[in-house]
């Protein structure tokens, strides 16, 4: 999928119609009429959660957790029947109320569910923000969080703290995002999984961590100590001419059964730092990597190098739009101060339109 210019819109203020209950808690005690009180670990109260989801919860620590990822990729990959590829497909699709319209429709049926869950968009249904000094959301999802990096490297998520070397894979390396800013996009199962630069410039590192598969939904924010610094990670540099380094994270999560980047030949990620000889260069829009099964990117840019975040303060200053965790991006729109566009506009046959109405 290649990058069209789109102006950058006004504010617009969308929700998502995922996760709208509240997120269950520990210590808010409110049972409620004709219920008991549940105790957890220390004997703290728990409300606003039901004993499923405390459970499952509890659960997420003992299951096999690799074991499941890589099962679960093996039969992602299996070669299926037509009519079955067909009919697991369109379950999926019901159930998720996944939007094809935007998708490169496949000759015939998927080939597996892999094929169907990567599948690519077609050319310009995904527009890039016009304004050139823009860095732009790398995915399709929801902006989860977008803050400043503290001294020291420590940013606030869901209110957790996590260290930027964590994240990145390397101290030195994080240190250049002391004071900076990230922002975090969550892909839901319903989402597009490919990710794209959220800006011009070379890719010169890839850094491939190993970690654990924990779930990144609710569950799994909510009850896995710095969720996303232990699971699988792989982070992607870009050397850009006017922003600094600007690093994407790719998070995995349980089920995903692999991550895959434009820069490197191979099935998966191997593990380690590998050198891009000769850097390969991208513009913003550009695919830089791809999830099979899905989750979380993370982006982290220098301080001084790009407006603030939409929902971010840097600097100690005011953030510049309350924060708005449920609100829903798209690849190519700005993460700092737009929202959405709404739907990608097309002609009378279909077909994507640019900025200026031309497909």
């Amino acid at each position: 999928m290649g990058p069209l210019a789109a102006t950058c819109g006004p504010i617009v203020e969308q929700r998502s119609a995922h996760r709208t209950n509240p997120i269950p808690v520990a210590g808010d005690v409110d049972p409620g009429p004709g219920r008991g009180l549940a105790f957890g670990p220390n004997g703290v109260g728990i409300s606003r959660m039901t004993v499923a989801t405390y459970a499952a919860a509890q659960l997420l620590h003992v299951l096999p957790r690799e074991r499941i990822t890589r099962i679960m990729g093996r039969l992602a990959d299996a070669q299926l029947h037509p009519a079955v590829a067909d009919a697991v497909v369109g379950m999926y699709v019901r159930a998720y109320k996944v939007d094809l319209g935007d998708t490169v429709p496949p000759a015939g049926s998927f080939p597996s569910f892999d094929a169907f869950f990567t599948r690519p968009l077609r050319e310009g249904a995904r527009p890039v923000c016009a304004d050139p000094d823009a860095l732009v959301s790398p995915a399709d999802g929801r902006l989860e969080d977008a803050g400043p990096v503290h001294a020291g490297g420590k940013l606030h998520i869901k209110g957790r703290d996590y260290a930027v070397a964590d994240l990145v894979g390397d101290h030195a390396e994080a240190a250049r995002y002391d004071g900076g800013q990230f922002a975090i996009v969550y892909l839901s199962p319903r989402d597009y999984h490919r990710v794209h630069a959220p800006i011009a410039g070379r890719i010169t590192m890839v850094r491939s961590m190993s970690g654990d598969y924990f779930p990144v939904n609710s569950i799994g924010e909510q009850h896995v100590d710095s969720l996303f610094s232990i699971n699988r990670r792989v982070a992607i540099v870009i050397d850009t001419a006017t922003k600094g380094r600007v690093t994407v994270v790719m998070v995995g999560a349980m089920i995903v059964g692999r991550i895959t980047v434009s820069v490197i030949d191979a099935r998966d990620v191997p593990f380690g730092d590998h050198v891009i000889e000769p850097a390969r260069s991208v513009v913003r829009g550009d695919e830089i990597g791809v999830f099979h099964l899905g989750s979380t990117v993370v982006v982290f840019v220098e301080k001084g190098k790009a407006s603030p975040f939409h929902g971010s303060a840097v600097n100690g200053g005011p953030r510049t739009q309350p924060r708005d965790p449920g609100r829903r991006i798209l690849v190519g729109e700005p993460l700092h101060g737009a929202a959405p566009r709404g739907p990608t506009p097309r002609t009378p046959d279909g077909g994507p339109l640019d900025a200026g109405g031309v497909r």
